[in-house]
């Protein structure tokens, strides 16, 4: 793990302009950071940046190198916006081995890119914000696959245009198959989890894996259309929610599409003509909600736009007219920061009625951020990260409605926390259909930068909530890593009814990784992995029955539905490690399952069957059955 201090964006900037590297124009880096990129711009502190057309692409991508380069555990944290307007020039397009004036750069740790635009295509962007996989043999990448993209964390694109030009870059640049080079009009993002691509316009065409086919486990994708073709080749499992794609190609075990214009149709499980399908499709989504986004009025001044939750829907949907959401001025948000805030002044700031921006750092909390009060939003800006230091949770959300908390990261810590984020109290009633209470791109960790604890990471006591793009993650690697060091129960726990899932991924945790108590849930689209470190079958038994079942629906639940969803094994202990099914649910009229698999990866030991008693076994060596439905029609 490369590790390298970075300064914080104002100080490095005013450097790059000290040294020459850039100019020190209004808007340049001179006038970035501490200071918003225009007067009456609340104070965004060190780690936010904003771009405007009068930069170089030289200055762009000079800064952008500058903050790309962060440690997989690195405590620093950046966002960069870009103003509206056109960067980089386009006359390299078809050649981009020719091109020179583009914006041309990785998206590393901890660094969320985002326009200003009310529309994605107000930035506009000629040339690549792009992430490769790992090269670890230079000379013959093909031949090594892994590590690829699987470690191709916590980074995100959002709110823009790009016309895809991209060529390999810095050091990149100089292997023998570098492994940024894109054909002509292709960007290459080549994720796993926690790399939401977010209302982005691609003009030509996305691959979101590696050059020579290295292995990458994501994925997602809202809100954005792909002009060309989107290439999910070699990813495990990817999930494209309300977006238009001109066509689709590639993926090994469950794509899973809905309310997606241009989407392939349904093929999961045997084909008519030999060998088996990986794709699930809905025509809609049951219920979805864009994330919240700053944007820069027509007045020059920031607000914050905030979708309204919508049912089967289909597409994107970019409009910012008062039908489509709500517009918060930005002097309605408190603009916290992690070097002057605690958990009493960002609560003290709420309230008093204001809503909360997380600026990018780690919030140290002694108590929970607490949010009482009916469509509060709270936006996390460059994986803003909060860790508990009492045992406490980090977040919690009372008995109201319409809450929308977005852009967030929590670390568990020491001692243990019983709950990292609660939705609702344990007798929560209030709840509103039509403005459910949302978390979008909330990303949860046990372990991995240090040593915690917590029996539950996210737990979901209100009924009409929905859940986009989570990720719960007990580490299998960093620090504070071990079978009793980073321990969790479960990675999700919902209690409330009503509730909807679109792009959840849970994994490692010791028991169930989730656990479905409430009434007429549904999920579209899970992934998940069990365990790594498992020592014995006795420390890992529910009951009498051979480990715990990955995504379990409680007894007495009469009414659940689920789409797409895969459970992977990888114990490496060496011991033969048995889960006697990857999904366990109770039989009943309103009970329904579409598109399972479970998958043997390595190690010892494995799945026995996909869901209850069905399915066949993947154990011992490398097998991904498949169950296209349960119970069965």
């Amino acid at each position: 793990m490369r590790t390298r201090h970075v300064a914080p964006a104002g100080a490095l900037t005013l450097a790059l302009v000290a040294s020459g590297t850039i100019s020190p124009a209004f808007g340049s880096p001179a006038d970035a950071g501490e200071a918003g990129a225009h007067p009456g711009d609340p104070d965004f502190g060190p780690n936010v940046t904003f771009v405007d057309p009068s930069w170089t692409t030289d200055e762009i991508n000079a800064l952008l190198t500058s903050v790309n380069d962060e440690a997989e555990f690195s405590q620093n944290r950046h966002q960069v916006f870009f103003e509206p307007g056109v960067y980089g020039s386009a006359a390299g397009q078809n050649d981009p081995a020719t091109a020179t004036d583009i914006v041309n750069a990785t998206v590393g740790y901890y660094e969320a890119v985002a326009g200003l635009g009310a529309q994605p295509g107000d930035v506009l962007l000629n040339g690549a914000l792009q992430v490769n996989p790992v090269v670890r043999c230079p000379n013959s990448p093909w031949a090594c696959q892994d590590p690829g993209s699987l470690t191709r964390f916590w980074r995100s694109v959002s709110n823009l245009a790009i016309n895809p030009i991209q060529r390999a870059v810095e050091d990149d640049a100089a292997l023998p198959f570098p492994a940024g080079t894109a054909d002509p009009h292709q960007l290459r993002w080549a994720v796993s989890q926690a790399a939401p691509m977010r209302r982005v316009d691609i003009r030509g065409n996305l691959t979101v894996f590696g050059r020579f086919g290295e292995y990458a486990s994501g994925g997602f994708l809202a809100n954005s259309r792909v002009t060309g073709t989107l290439v999910t080749g070699s990813q495990q499992q990817w999930y494209t929610r309300n977006s238009a794609v001109g066509t689709w190609n590639g993926g090994v075990w469950n794509m899973v599409f809905s309310g997606v214009e241009g989407a392939p149709a349904t093929d999961f499980g045997p084909r008519p003509t030999g060998g088996t399908g990986n794709k699930t499709t809905l025509d809609t989504t049951p219920l979805s909600r864009e994330t919240p986004f700053l944007y820069r009025g027509a007045d020059g001044t920031l607000a914050v736009f905030v979708p309204n939750a919508r049912r089967d829907s289909r597409g994107v949907d970019w409009s910012t007219s008062p039908d489509a959401g709500q517009s918060i001025p930005i002097g309605d948000f408190y603009v916290a920061r992690a070097d002057r805030d605690t958990a009493q002044t960002i609560n003290a700031q709420l309230a008093r009625g204001k809503h909360l921006i997380l600026t990018p750092g780690v919030y140290r909390l002694d108590k929970p951020i607490s949010v009482k009060r009916d469509d509060a939003v709270v936006l996390g800006l460059g994986y803003a990260s909060l860790t508990p230091t009492n045992g406490n949770a980090a977040l919690e959300i009372a008995d109201v409605t319409g809450v929308k908390v977005a852009g967030i990261t929590v670390d568990a810590n020491v001692p243990e926390s019983d709950v990292l984020v609660r939705v609702g109290p344990h007798n929560a009633h209030k709840s509103d259909p039509a403005d459910p209470t949302t978390l979008s791109d909330v990303f949860v960790r046990v372990g991995g930068p240090w040593a915690g604890k917590a029996v539950t990471s996210i737990e979901v006591n209100s009924d009409d909530v929905l859940l986009d793009h989570l990720w719960a993650w007990r580490a299998d690697h960093g620090q504070g890593v071990g079978w009793d060091v980073n321990t969790g129960a479960h990675g999700l726990v919902v209690n409330g009814d009503d509730v909807v899932a679109t792009g959840l991924f849970v994994e490692h945790f010791q028991a169930n990784q989730v656990l479905w108590n409430g009434e007429r849930g549904t999920t579209v689209f899970y992934q998940s992995e069990l365990p790594y470190d498992v020592p014995s079958q006795a420390a890992w038994s529910d009951g009498d029955r051979a480990g715990f079942a990955s995504y379990r629906v409680a007894d007495g639940v009469q009414t659940h539905t689920a789409y797409g969803l895969g459970v992977y094994s990888f114990f490496n202990q060496g011991v033969d490690i048995r889960e006697a099914s990857a999904i366990q649910t109770p039989v009943a009229p309103g009970i329904a399952f579409r598109s399972m698999t479970s998958v043997f990866l390595n190690g010892s030991g494995g799945i026995e069957h996909v869901i209850n008693d069905t399915g066949a076994p993947a154990v011992g060596s490398f097998a991904s059955p498949q169950v296209v439905a349960y119970p069965a029609p």
